[in-house]
């Protein structure tokens, strides 16, 4: 990367743009109970590297993202702390949660500055990533709220909202939502070329959910240090893996 930007002044100074701009929003968006201090530092690191790579529309993917994700979070908050079901810090995210969802989409960000990159795979996989994120959140908090018959996804035996491992029908109807409209603007923005290529994200983003429900019922109780951070990453690589390998597959690149 360092000597792409030393070879292509246009390119640094398009970096150089990306970090001013990204430094002054930032500096204005810390009002907003969406992120912690820490939170927004980072985020701010994410869209410099979202802006200077993807463009406007990188950015806006991810802006939009943070903005559903924070807005289902906050359904039905009251009720889910006192069940003890609500996100920490009154839903703020901290920099944890932001790489927690955004490494593998920031990774193949940058990729797609690469000289001969694959770039329309490369969007493909990103989209994925972020979709299979957002269907996460939309079927945790929806879930944990107005699930009605909330069961382990590895033995099916009922279990109490919010059990890693726990899914339900609501939840499940909520993930395939949360994934589709991710996919959505996705297409809008021009990061999805085709609705064949929406189809795709969206069913892989549910796909990646219930895998990552897999991998909580599973293994989070046995391996203390897989932290649910760590689990969401881990969603996001599969989904975008999962994602540009099927594309090749059924000739949508």
């Amino acid at each position: 990367m360092l000597e792409l930007l030393q070879a292509s002044p246009e390119r640094l100074q398009h970096w150089l743009w990306a970090l001013l701009i990204n430094a002054v929003l930032i500096a204005v968006a810390q009002r907003l109970p969406l992120l912690t201090p820490a939170g927004w530092v980072h985020a701010g690191v994410l869209g410099t590297v979202l802006l200077g790579s993807l463009d406007w529309p990188g950015w806006w993917a991810v802006v939009l993202y943070l903005a559903l994700g924070s807005l289902v979070t906050r359904l039905g908050f009251r009720r889910k702390q006192e069940q003890g079901l609500a996100e920490a810090r009154g839903g703020r995210r901290g920099p944890e949660n932001v790489w927690g969802s955004a490494a593998t989409g920031a990774a193949l960000a940058v990729l797609c500055v690469l000289p001969a990159a694959p770039v329309p795979l490369l969007q493909i996989g990103f989209a994925a990533s972020f979709s299979a994120k957002l269907a996460d959140t939309f079927g945790s908090e929806i879930g944990k709220r107005w699930g009605r018959h909330t069961v382990l996804i590895t033995s099916l035996r009922p279990v109490a909202p919010g059990t890693e491992g726990a899914i339900s029908l609501e939840g499940t109807a909520a993930s395939l939502l949360g994934s589709a409209l991710m996919a959505l603007v996705m297409l809008q923005l021009g990061l999805l070329r085709t609705p064949a290529a929406w189809l795709l994200v969206t069913l892989v983003g549910l796909l990646a959910t219930l895998v990552e429900s897999l991998i909580g019922a599973a293994l989070q109780s046995r391996w203390h240090w897989l932290s649910n951070e760590l689990v969401n990453a881990v969603q996001t690589l599969i989904a975008a893996v999962a994602a540009m390998l099927l594309a090749q597959v059924c000739g949508l690149i």
